[in-house]
């Protein structure tokens, strides 16, 4: 029977011992196997690194999007709460171009993360899209702040310099040694975004 309309959605349950260190052991385990072999590892071999079984880590995590959305959530806070120390610390346009590093060098932290993220992008359903709204979000604020002072070029979008920090974060994880060569790599590539 459906519930009457206007009633609350029942919270979820919260996991029982067991189940919340299966999902931590699954997120662990995650966490190392991308940094060592990349976002494409194996999400078999990510179960038998947790020590659960594949219908375990399925039962949490049903798509490889909804655990690297789940993985990423840490990072993706600390770097919204990057964007709001730079908004208050620095000039608009020093913000900016401050961000679209530490955004393209973040995007790299694995291999083939930029790959993942440029594919969710389009997909409003993907977990990823949602996880990494926010960082889209947190560009444009600082984009319009940038193009409030008479820093950015006014035709800029948004979703065209997000778009372009994903790129660049590919090239970057490929071809920069270390954050220097990074940073001059962005530095170079987002200089159209300024007036």
């Amino acid at each position: 029977m459906p519930a009457a309309q206007g009633a609350a959605t029942p919270a979820p349950r919260p996991l029982r011992a067991d189940a919340r260190r299966n999902r931590d052991a699954v997120l662990r385990a995650a966490r190392e196997t991308f940094a060592e072999d990349g976002v494409l590892a194996s999400l078999d071999g990510i179960a038998l690194r947790a020590g659960v079984g594949n219908a375990t880590l399925y039962r949490h995590f049903p798509t490889r999007d909804d655990l690297l959305a789940a993985v990423m959530e840490d990072y993706i806070g600390t770097a919204l709460a990057e964007a709001d120390e730079l908004a208050r610390s620095h000039s608009p346009r020093e913000a900016l171009v401050e961000w679209l590093v530490r955004l393209t060098w973040q995007l790299r932290i694995w291999h083939d993360l930029p790959y993942c993220v440029a594919t969710a992008y389009d997909d409003p359903e993907s977990p990823l899209y949602s996880a990494c709204n926010p960082l889209l979000v947190r560009t444009g604020d600082l984009l319009d702040a940038a193009k409030a002072s008479g820093d950015a070029a006014k035709a800029v979008t948004r979703d065209e310099v997000f778009e372009l920090a994903t790129t660049l974060s590919w090239g970057v994880d490929r071809f920069a040694d270390d954050e220097r060569a990074g940073r001059r790599r962005v530095e170079i590539g987002t200089a159209g975004i300024f007036a």
